[in-house]
């Protein structure tokens, strides 16, 4: 059995970032993961191996299992295991020391502090001392990556973070529900007014000039108003496409910090 397990509820792009540093410090991380993940950033994200079988981000492998035993054999392998279970019902198997929410639903669908020794939450929805053990601030500017002891973070705005003095420009949210056909892909330089997909009979045309740097997947079915796409309009930064963001490297980081430092609590105690 290994030991000192690391449960990361979500595998999107914020959470990417935070399951490659922590693999890459020597950690045993298990994701769990919605049945149809709709990540938007897709090339760095490990809940693409939910489709695939089988991701790689920034040299770090990623494979589905399908119950326990597949789990630790790709822990054996030194790559990252995903599991489908949107409840959390693996969390008393697995007994991990760390269990991390990093779904950014904007509010709490289930975490809490009797899964782990330590409990993380990420961005808005999680009270600190009360839900979860530590809250760290996910919105951009002088707080990115604070870690809360008590308290919540942030509320959500609603409003992106400005890229290059772009804000709400660079996301594409819905316009109707239905199928949505992918015109462009990821990484894909684009121009205001192109298509870049389609939702049954409806066209979704691109906002700004840029790189595509995220959209959903091709034939997911979409709700309206549901973001997805992400154009960033530094053209030059077409490589940023395939690799983890800044903003998320911070989050990371953040969460490293905050597990070392629960762990000292519990080692002086």
């Amino acid at each position: 059995m290994i030991k000192d397990i690391i449960v990361i509820r979500g595998g999107g792009d914020i959470a990417t970032g935070t399951i490659h540093r922590l693999h890459c410090c020597g950690f045993k991380v298990v994701i769990l993961e919605i049945e149809n993940p709709s990540a938007i950033r897709r090339t760095v994200c490990f809940s693409e191996a939910i489709y695939e079988g089988k991701v790689v981000v920034e040299d770090v492998v990623c494979e589905k299992a399908n119950n326990l035993d597949e789990v630790y054999s790709i822990l054996d392998k030194k790559n990252i295991p995903v599991l489908i279970d949107s409840k959390g019902k693996y969390i008393e198997e697995l007994k991990p020391l760390v269990v991390i929410d990093a779904i950014l639903a904007k509010k709490n669908l289930g975490t809490n502090k009797s899964m782990a020794p330590i409990t993380i939450g990420l961005g808005p929805g999680f009270c600190a001392s009360q839900d979860v053990d530590i809250v760290i601030e996910t919105m951009r500017g002088h707080d990115l990556g604070r870690l809360i002891e008590k308290g919540y973070a942030k509320a959500n705005t609603g409003i992106p973070g400005e890229v290059n003095g772009v804000s709400t420009e660079r996301v594409i949210y819905s316009p109707a529900t239905g199928i949505i056909s992918n015109v462009k892909k990821i990484g894909d330089i684009v121009k205001k007014g192109e298509v870049l997909a389609t939702i049954d009979n409806v066209e979704v045309k691109v906002t700004i000039d840029g790189v595509l740097r995220g959209i959903i997947r091709d034939k997911s079915i979409i709700n309206k108003k549901l973001k997805i796409a992400d154009i960033d309009p530094r053209i030059e930064e077409i490589n940023n496409s395939y690799t983890i963001s800044d903003k998320a490297r911070a989050i990371g980081g953040s969460v490293l910090e905050a597990i070392l430092y629960m762990k000292l609590r519990y080692d002086d105690k």
